[in-house]
């Protein structure tokens, strides 16, 4: 039976694609970006497909693609444009599906939308969570509403371990916890190679 996770994160610049990049390699799974706000010459779908070793995943066409690296409603406005969406509809695949979000939930799709309202209720949203001052805050707000709203959480901490915050999240949310994508010095094919084989038993 396919799966369909959705990659969110506490903030933006938490790791979402590298977070991707590493499940679309672990499941073989087709990768999508609903939307994607600026940077459009070296944007996320193709950081991901040259991460990614397998011949299996298929790399779908943005919903949007907006030319400015802005909060995805503003870039819209900037572009003379609304976002619906309604027009945002899914790729139709047979595999497995990653789909990665814009920053956090609640980042505004237009005047009423926000990130969330881009997840299907039978989505198993991933959220990655980076440490810094007021992390732990973020990373319970997030996954204590997807809970809230009956969704199927998991985590994935990225950067270096800092246990005690790892500890706390852990504690208080009680959710699958998928692994850790350690600081790295660089990311290719064979490190996302080795991070899907570990991080394949805990999805």
């Amino acid at each position: 039976m396919k799966k369909t996770f959705f990659v969110t994160g506490i903030s933006t610049d938490v790791g979402k694609t590298i977070a991707s990049a590493i499940l679309v390699e672990a499941l073989q799974a087709d990768y999508w970006k609903p939307i994607q706000a600026g940077d459009l010459d070296h944007c996320d779908t193709k950081k991901v497909k040259q991460l990614v070793s397998n011949t299996t995943s298929v790399f779908h066409p943005n919903g949007y693609a907006l030319q400015t690296p802005m909060s995805p409603h503003a870039a819209a406005a900037i572009d003379g444009l609304s976002i619906d969406v309604k027009q945002i509809n899914p790729p139709k695949t047979k595999n497995n599906l990653v789909i990665e979000g814009a920053g956090g939930l609640l980042v505004p799709l237009n005047d009423t939308q926000t990130v969330l309202d881009l997840i299907q209720p039978n989505y198993k949203v991933v959220v990655v969570s980076r440490h810094y001052l007021g992390s732990i805050n973020h990373t319970l707000l997030t996954v204590h509403f997807l809970k809230e709203k009956g969704f199927d959480v998991s985590i994935i901490f990225s950067g270096n371990e800092h246990q005690s915050t790892e500890d706390i999240i852990k504690k208080m949310t009680k959710v699958n916890v998928i692994g850790r994508i350690e600081e790295e010095p660089y990311f290719d094919k064979n490190v996302v190679l080795e991070y899907a084989e570990l991080f394949k038993k805990n999805l």
